[in-house]
């Protein structure tokens, strides 16, 4: 299995390999898992000072917090996963 680097802004990839779930960071109990991970030192800001738009839950307990769209990173990874399929 190749490891799969998904741009999410301002010169940062993350590896989709290890994400478990991209979630909206609005809701009330992503919040409290980002301050229990922030806590612990395992908050990964990948922001740059904008608004967090998504948080990745990455394996190891790990939260990745993102300035794009869920729906643009999910989008992100599907068109390169059809750039890198075989074509018949």
């Amino acid at each position: 299995m190749s490891t799969e680097l998904i741009h999410v802004g301002f010169g940062n990839f993350v590896s989709m390999n290890k994400v478990l779930a991209i979630a909206s960071p609005e809701s009330a109990p992503i919040k409290r898992m980002v301050q229990a991970v922030k806590s612990k030192g395992l908050l990964v800001d990948l922001t740059s000072g904008r608004k967090t738009k998504a948080a990745l839950v990455m394996e190891g307990g790990h939260i990745a917090l993102v300035a794009i769209a869920p729906e643009t990173i999910a989008g992100r990874l599907a068109s390169s996963r059809e750039t890198e399929s075989p074509r018949a």
